[in-house]
């Protein structure tokens, strides 16, 4: 889930040399002190950019609302007489991952069905992840002119970068380590993959626009060769790395080798990892490393420095570009583009999959993010409603604390805040509901049913108004 997102949020913080509109903590538009460029224009942040951020983190943040977690109430229950089961479980499908491949024919829930060209279909919670990354890249060209603009040197921007990656990585790690007797070196966290491409992403945009584009050629090109041509060793036994044929992540000719925890970047943790000590655990076959439940690997991070590279160069464009609808229309045409390449090369030399971030996975999933990005510029950078942005900016600015209480203080919250002062309002106003609907539920009937969608809900309300309070004592955490 997710994240670069430290990054993002120094980027988010006001700052008042900057000739931008900044949403203020009452909720009013101010426009701050124009500054000279070298450029001789303005250059500002994207309003658009901190409502992507915040919508991101929401929705991380409350879990999809519950909405996945409720679709899987067991039948018989009295839920299944309010909400019709197919039509939940076609929503609930955007709320969690597939388990291998991910994209689909339009209409169906299995990626095994349907040709491959006609595979333009995602699930929402698929690109999380990728939205995260994206936005790592695209605030750099922001962070980096207001860096520059304060007369920082080249060399302390470099510095400042590595220590930042090392510090993600570190904070994927303990995350990872919470419920473990020590140290859990594992990788695969949103935040530790973000560390570890962060500074080649950042070396590799001190490069012309020419270059980047070549180098996410680069990575592409040699990310598919990897995968292609180094064979991992052994003998391939789905049933003792949790995969299976029937769940699709066993793969046919010619893409085997992009099959579940039998690929080059499965090979490569098997080594890797076991040269860091293991937590000791109940369960003898953790020790050593064999295998991702999930099916994710280290080396992840290689592809999805194409998907931060991407936000890199977007931003690069919509920093200098008019905010005016001809760049809305850019931003849909490089949608497109992006994501025509991904089924092209879903459809003809790699797989497109999430969880080993494939290189048609990086394209298709990029293009879908900037689809995503062009609509919240719209709205807010060409149409200007920025009024309507400030619940979502409240977050953005803060996305690393969101992130963090997030993935540590959900049950605390939902436990020691909301049953404990709010239970009795909860259910107040469930019983309320129950009279007015002449429903033939009761308020505590329709708690239970609606359990997971109550307890997601408001646990995001709660680290809402944290963010809330933190916007308006003008408290921003930052790497």
């Amino acid at each position: 889930m997710g994240n670069r997102m430290a990054y993002k949020i120094k980027e988010s913080t006001p700052d008042p040399k900057r000739p931008e509109e900044t949403v203020q903590p009452q909720g009013k538009t101010v426009a701050a002190k124009p500054s000279s460029e070298a450029s001789g224009r303005s250059l500002s942040r994207l309003t658009s950019l901190d409502a992507f951020r915040g919508f991101i983190m929401i929705m991380l943040a409350a879990n999809g609302f519950g909405t996945y977690a409720l679709s899987q109430t067991e039948e018989p229950s009295q839920l299944w007489t309010i909400i019709d089961h197919q039509t939940l479980e076609k929503i609930a499908f955007h709320f969690e991952h597939p388990p291998w491949q991910s994209n689909f024919v339009p209409g169906s829930m299995d990626a095994g069905e349907g040709n491959a060209w006609a595979k333009w279909k995602v699930s929402f919670w698929d690109l999380i992840q990728p939205a995260f990354m994206f936005m790592v890249g695209m605030a750099m060209p922001f962070s980096y002119s207001r860096r520059s603009r304060e007369g920082q040197s080249r060399w302390r921007m470099i510095l400042h970068a590595l220590i930042r990656a090392v510090v993600l990585v570190l904070l994927g790690v303990f995350l990872y380590s919470r419920n473990e007797p020590s140290t859990h070196w594992l990788f695969t966290n949103v935040l530790a993959q973000i560390g570890l491409g962060y500074f080649i992403l950042f070396l590799i945009f001190q490069l012309s626009r020419r270059w980047q584009w070549a180098s996410l050629a680069a990575v592409l090109v040699v990310t598919t060769c990897i995968m292609q041509f180094a064979p991992p060793t052994g003998q391939y036994v789905p049933e003792l790395v949790n995969a299976s044929y029937e769940q699709g992540e066993i793969l046919a000719p010619p893409y085997e080798r992009w099959s579940k925890n039998w690929n080059a970047f499965s090979d490569f943790d098997v080594w890797f990892l076991n040269q860091f000590p293991r937590p000791e655990r109940d369960d003898p076959e953790e020790i050593p490393f064999r295998f991702n439940r999930g099916g994710y690997t280290t080396l992840n991070f290689l592809p999805s420095i194409v998907t931060m590279l991407l936000g890199a160069i977007i931003g690069q464009f919509v920093m200098t570009a008019p905010r005016s609808a001809k760049t809305f229309w850019v931003l849909v045409g490089a949608a497109l583009l992006c994501t025509s390449l991904g089924v092209f090369a879903g459809a003809t030399c790699c797989p497109i999959i999430k969880r080993i971030w494939t290189p048609a996975w990086a394209l298709f999933s990029g293009g879908y993010v900037i689809g995503m990005l062009a609509i919240f510029y719209l709205i807010f950078d060409v149409w200007s409603l920025k009024r309507l942005a400030f619940p979502l900016v409240v977050v953005g600015m803060n996305s690393i604390a969101v992130y963090m209480m997030g993935q540590m203080l959900k049950g605390w919250i939902y436990r020691e805040i909301v049953t404990r002062h709010f239970g009795w309002l909860i259910h107040s106003g469930l019983n309320q509901v129950a009279r007015m609907t002449d429903s033939r539920f009761t308020g505590a009937e329709l708690f239970d049913m609606f359990h997971p969608v109550i307890q997601a809900t408001s646990v995001a309300l709660v680290i809402w108004l944290i963010c809330y309070w933190m916007f308006r004592q003008r408290i921003f955490i930052r790497i």
